[in-house]
């Protein structure tokens, strides 16, 4: 499934909103055709007819997500180093805070082992093509070894969502990561 949003139906749509949703709260194994086809009002058949199988819909997930971050993220030359970093923090923080859904690819991430290979494949993309991002602004700031520094940023956010929803406590992503800018680009 490699069509871009405005080429899929309304109801492809719908139904990669509602997969996304559960499997932001859940994983993988946290939606089903099933599910899906009853939230939205419509036969599990329909859903098959969009996406032929759970790993046609996790796959398309995968990649509508990753477009979507790298989207709302623009080119990492867009501003000044610090503002980019804030940026790739907010969207974390929007995510948890103002959605309070964790990111697709980090909980894909946690369950790479046990994923379809097309999906587990396009979920290290999200996390390559992030630290090329980050790598970016990272050499832009002249960082010393950019691509471990993208890597603790990416793993600091991540755990940070982890912990601030293990804990039931959404200002433990904040106090966690409010430095996190700054931070990443001291020497």
């Amino acid at each position: 499934m490699k069509k871009p949003d405005k080429a899929l139906s309304d109801t492809a749509i719908q139904i990669l909103d509602v997969a996304e949703r559960m499997a932001r709260q859940g994983g993988y194994n946290a939606f089903s055709f099933r599910d899906i086809a009853r939230e939205i009002g419509i036969k599990s058949a329909s859903i098959h007819y969009h996406f032929p199988t759970k790993e046609d819909l996790g796959e398309a997930l995968v990649e509508r997500y990753t477009n979507r971050f790298l989207d709302a993220l623009g080119a990492a030359d867009d501003a000044e180093p610090i503002e980019m970093l804030s940026r790739y923090v907010s969207i974390y923080r929007a995510a948890l805070i103002e959605q309070q859904l964790m990111c697709l690819c980090g909980m894909f991430g946690a369950e790479i082992a046990k994923l379809p290979a097309p999906v587990s494949e396009r979920t290290r993309a999200f996390f390559e093509r992030n630290l090329e991002w980050l790598d970016t602004v990272f050499k832009a700031a002249g960082v010393q070894d950019p691509r471990k520094r993208s890597g603790e940023v990416i793993a600091r956010l991540e755990g940070a969502m982890i912990l601030a929803r293990a804990m039931n406590d959404m200002d433990l992503f904040q106090r966690v990561t409010g430095d996190l800018p700054a931070e990443s680009l001291r020497s």
